[in-house]
């Protein structure tokens, strides 16, 4: 057996989802049964769940932890053929945030919960307990692959992997249409939140301000986005607890405006992220 059909089983025995990878990173097509989905592939459906195909089909919905297809004649040839291995981050209850060179790993620290981290080609893969929906570019190098999407197998990495929060979640999320007109100012946006306050000191809560003020000023593209993600990850971190005032949120507000966003555009994003938190 090659390396990669070894690694494969010892992953399956572990709970992991693998498939075989082509040149390129690329999962291997599909048979000429399955061409275009001409069998109703599940990917095709939009639904989660493994392909009912004995070859390695449909990219991600191919992952197995069947030792016995995963080691069947019909996937010999593919595994004669790999040049990697993947395998289905969601499957295992995991959720890959893919960061694809220097600049995204820097926001990822000053972002990003710690946790295990696995070198990449130019980046690093940052794994974490828990599932979330997919996707590519949620900002400028970076993406999240676990639900309904592939990794690489690069090693098993550094560390231990840290449970899900809603500041990584935050990076699926698409801002929602405004739930009602706002208005242009701010006004008192948590004054009613009094929940008991986790934080030990005031020093914390201003560099968690300062980070975003970064993080916003950093954009490339995308602000819109950013901005209402960066406003996500404020509240869902210190909007219950009383310590954010209007002074913070301004602050916010300006560097968000200083990117090109307009006032209404800043409310409606505050807005959004406070109704989408419950707040």
């Amino acid at each position: 057996m090659n390396g990669h059909l070894n690694t494969a089983l010892s992953l399956a025995a572990q709970g992991v989802p693998v498939l075989p990878l082509r040149r390129g990173k690329l999962p291997f097509g599909n048979c000429p049964a399955c061409a275009r989905n001409a069998c109703g592939g599940r990917p095709n459906m939009k639904m989660p769940g493994p392909c009912v195909c004995p070859q390695p089909c449909h990219g991600w919905a191919a992952a197995t932890t069947d030792p016995n297809v995963i080691d069947s004649p019909t996937w010999a040839r593919a595994w004669h053929e790999a040049a990697g291995l993947a395998y289905h981050p969601g499957g295992a209850s995991l959720t890959v945030v893919d960061l694809d060179n220097a600049a995204a790993i820097a926001w990822a620290h000053a972002s990003l919960p710690a946790t295990r981290t696995v070198p990449t080609t130019r980046g690093e893969h940052w794994i974490y307990r828990g599932t979330m929906p997919s996707g590519n570019a949620v900002r400028p190098g970076v993406d999240v692959k676990s639900l309904m999407a592939y990794a690489r197998w690069l090693g098993p990495g550094e560390g231990a992997s840290a449970a899900l929060t809603d500041v990584v979640r935050a990076l699926a999320v698409k801002e929602p249409p405004a739930v009602r007109r706002a208005p242009q100012t701010l006004s008192a946006p948590l004054s009613g939140q009094r929940g008991q306050c986790p934080h030990r000191t005031p020093s914390y809560l201003d560099r968690g301000i300062a980070m975003a003020e970064q993080r916003i000023t950093a954009a490339r593209s995308a602000v819109h986005a950013t901005v209402y993600r960066t406003f996500l990850a404020v509240l869902s971190t210190h909007g219950r607890c009383g310590c954010l005032t209007d002074t913070h949120a301004a602050r916010l507000f300006t560097a968000a405006q200083a990117k090109g966003e307009s006032p209404r555009h800043c409310t409606d994003a505050w807005t959004n992220a406070l109704t989408t938190l419950g707040l």
